[in-house]
């Protein structure tokens, strides 16, 4: 097996920057993009808040989003909710990379 010659902690910033990023750095590029579209989708959502608002040609995209006064808790948690789990996600991975590296030097 081949030792992972990066360190690890760096994904971990770049997962709460960009949702996705810290799984391509550790090198799991297909769960990265699933993530990152999961939160893209999330925040296509969360500035429509309908399926059909975020389909129409003559609304802006993402302004909804960026009018904080007409945004409300409701409105952010499920893309900070989809953004904790791809975190402890990529924690969890790097857990799981960390203990390959580490492999015990006393084998039966």
């Amino acid at each position: 097996m081949r030792a992972y010659s990066r360190p690890i902690w760096p994904a971990y910033p770049l997962s709460v920057f960009v949702a996705g990023l810290g799984h391509w750095y550790l090198g799991e590029w297909k769960r990265g993009v699933s993530w990152f579209l999961l939160y893209a989708l999330a925040l296509a959502f969360l500035s429509a808040r309908t399926l059909s608002g975020a389909l129409e040609i003559g609304e802006p995209f993402f302004v909804t989003a960026l009018q904080f006064d007409s945004v409300s808790y409701t409105d952010v948690a499920v893309p900070l909710a989809v953004l904790l789990v791809c975190l402890l996600d990529v924690y969890l991975l790097g857990l799981t990379k960390r203990a390959a590296t580490q492999s015990p030097s006393d084998e039966p």
